[in-house]
């Protein structure tokens, strides 16, 4: 089975299924995966912080407590808070006009986000694909931890 995740959205899944999210533009998809009880979760995360926004509600959208909410479940599906790690995509400069204003920089800022946030929950950032100027749509298999990235008009990888 493929366990999807909307936009501003977060799910879980062991092997066999895999997790997919469509469509990653400036937003980033972040994966927290148990090896070996292959556990995994991911978050689709479209902005950096809660605190900064008053309509905050939907807390999958943010990637301070998105992540917070992401870790909570994996562990509650029996992930071992010591052997995760994470994979991340996305963080796309999908504007080109006016590159500079931090406003439009944010696909750069939730990258950051993502990663401040990882540092402070003290999960391993295993490794990434983001940046750039194109959307993703990323699945991953927690059976292998394979993490495969697809783009229009560009060969697939994986990470």
């Amino acid at each position: 089975m493929v366990v999807k995740v909307g936009m501003a959205d977060l799910n879980i899944c062991a092997a066999p299924d895999s997790i997919i999210t469509l469509g990653l533009g400036s937003c980033v998809g972040v994966v927290l995966w148990d090896p070996s009880t292959k556990v995994c979760g991911m978050v689709h995360v479209m902005l950096p912080d809660s605190t900064s926004i008053s309509q905050n509600s939907n807390r999958a959208k943010f990637a301070d407590t998105g992540m917070d909410d992401l870790l909570d479940k994996v562990l509650l599906a029996g992930a071992s808070r010591n052997r995760l790690v994470a994979k991340i995509a996305g963080g796309a400069q999908m504007f080109t006009v006016n590159t500079k204003s931090p406003t439009l920089m944010i696909g750069a800022r939730n990258v950051e986000a993502v990663k401040k946030k990882l540092s402070e929950l003290r999960i391993k950032l295993l490794a990434e694909d983001t940046g750039d100027t194109y959307g993703r749509t990323v699945e991953f298999y927690p059976e292998t931890g394979e993490y495969h990235i697809r783009a229009i008009g560009r060969e697939g990888k994986i990470i």
